[in-house]
């Protein structure tokens, strides 16, 4: 249990990677806020969380809304206690070849992958300065580093993420934050199983370990991130991609 008397709130926790960070952080003992625009997916996984010995809440939670989130942080800060863990994992895909790719898909996505994190984390240090001590981990993307065809929108979220996460772990060092990221590569989630079979079955062939990673690879990753374990990594980003991308 040592996450014990750690508030740690998820973002996009309402399913998959989320949902499953959620539960990793709560096995170890921290009480866990799941944030979603479902505010009833959001519920259902702390409901789930709370049913197996853990703690958890959810809410309704729009990364991209500036205003909303300045009262939730607050809300939170008076309800519970300063935030010690942000895990900034919303994010959505709107794919499309950049010729023909809609303006609206490309700020859709940049939006709430990275300006949601950006927004996430401006309020996260305010609460985590005041007591000198947090851990933020921002979820980027295998193909933030390589880039993917189809994907021009994602993968420069993702880059941006990862630009995001390296510049703030230099500013709050000295307050004792910390602040990494984690690229997993291609995980088994809705996101992927949408994929037509011939699509996973090639993405297969390209990985090492010969198989698409697990929800639970990257929560494992999460938390040891935020762990006293990893008290000397700042500024990372971790790979958890089965090899695909060395």
């Amino acid at each position: 249990m040592e996450l014990k008397g750690k508030l740690a709130l998820v973002t996009g926790g309402a399913r998959g990677i989320g949902q499953c960070i959620g539960e990793e952080l709560a096995r170890n003992g921290a009480h866990v806020l799941l944030g979603d625009v479902d505010a009833d997916g959001a519920a259902a996984a702390a409901g789930k969380i709370n049913a197996e010995g853990g703690t958890a809440s959810g809410m309704e939670l729009n990364v991209t809304d500036s205003g909303q989130l300045a009262a939730v942080f607050d809300k939170i800060s008076k309800d519970h206690k300063p935030l010690d863990i942000l895990v900034n994992n919303a994010g959505v895909t709107r794919d499309g070849l950049l010729m023909r790719m809609k303006e609206a898909d490309w700020d859709l996505v940049l939006n709430i992958n990275l300006k949601g994190s950006f927004l996430c984390s401006q309020q996260a240090v305010k609460q985590m300065f005041k007591q000198r001590s947090g851990v933020i981990v921002s979820i980027a993307s295998i193909v933030g580093l390589m880039g993917n065809a189809g994907q021009a929108n994602y993968s420069a979220s993702k880059a941006g993420l990862i630009g995001l996460t390296k510049t703030l772990a230099r500013e709050v060092a000295s307050r004792n934050v910390r602040v990494n990221a984690i690229a997993p590569g291609f995980i088994d989630t809705d996101m992927t199983r949408q994929l037509d079979e011939k699509v996973r079955e090639m993405l297969v062939q390209q990985i090492p370990l010969a198989s698409l990673g697990q929800p639970q690879d990257i929560a494992d990753c999460v938390g040891f991130l935020v762990s006293d374990r990893a008290r000397y990594i700042t500024g990372q980003v971790i790979s958890v991609n089965g090899g695909m991308l060395m």
